[in-house]
């Protein structure tokens, strides 16, 4: 299959950009990645990027953003499909990719809240939505059973994150929630997945949390992921 010329702008950390990231493995997709550094953005970025943020992906010179965009983008031009066929069960998995950005921001605000009152308010925001997927999600190993889809793209990053800053699961975030943890399993095994995330992610998250004033950041410093080893 021939594709357009294809870069993706990126950077390390970003949740936002795995998704684009497993899509593309997923598909099989030829394409340029590009990292940039988000504290010292260049100039011709905020050329193609109108909200200055990642991902970016360059189509034969012509920037898309939005991950959501992106990733409906790759799943259109990829000669086959990442959602169901069913149009209602089409719609109901975009609606969930929703849900998975709005679930990453929270985890954002989470990582950034300086005292513990707002971090247990999102602790709380997160399990609530967790326990909603809870709810929708039937026998795996997917969202949508067997088949791989956009909604495991969405949410995958957001798991790894958690993953890493809540080593252990000691906020709750997932207790009781049997699906929505063999979910994540699942995707933690998927090679996509794995490969959405350059060799240090988890030293490099760590190093990014732990160098912040925040409620999480103290915690992480305190209790460590095994492994971690710093400086970078």
């Amino acid at each position: 299959m021939t594709y357009p010329s294809l870069r993706l702008i990126s950077h390390k950390l970003c949740p936002f950009v795995q998704r684009a990231r497993i899509v593309l493995a997923e598909r099989d997709i030829p394409h340029e990645l590009l990292f940039i550094d988000l504290a010292n953005r260049p100039d011709w970025f905020f050329e193609i990027s109108p909200t200055g943020n990642v991902p970016v992906l360059c189509v034969e010179g012509k920037p898309l953003f939005e991950s959501t965009a992106i990733i409906e983008f790759l799943n259109d031009i990829s000669g086959g499909t990442l959602h169901p066929d069913d149009a209602y069960e089409r719609a109901r998995n975009r609606a969930w990719v929703e849900l998975a950005s709005a679930a990453q921001m929270t985890i954002g605000a989470l990582r950034a809240a300086q005292d513990e009152d707002a971090f247990e308010m999102h602790v709380a925001t997160l399990r609530r939505r967790f326990k909603s997927l809870e709810q929708e999600l039937g026998d795996g190993p997917f969202f949508n059973g067997a088949s791989f889809s956009l909604v495991d793209a969405a949410y995958a990053p957001a798991f790894r994150y958690l993953g890493v800053v809540d080593h252990g699961d000691t906020l709750g975030l997932f207790d009781g929630l049997a699906k929505v943890t063999r979910w994540r399993e699942a995707l933690d095994e998927r090679p996509s997945v794995q490969a959405a995330v350059v060799e240090d992610y988890a030293r490099r998250l760590y190093a990014f949390v732990t160098g912040k004033a925040s409620v999480l950041g103290s915690r992480l410093r305190n209790n460590p992921p095994p492994g971690i080893n710093m400086p970078l």
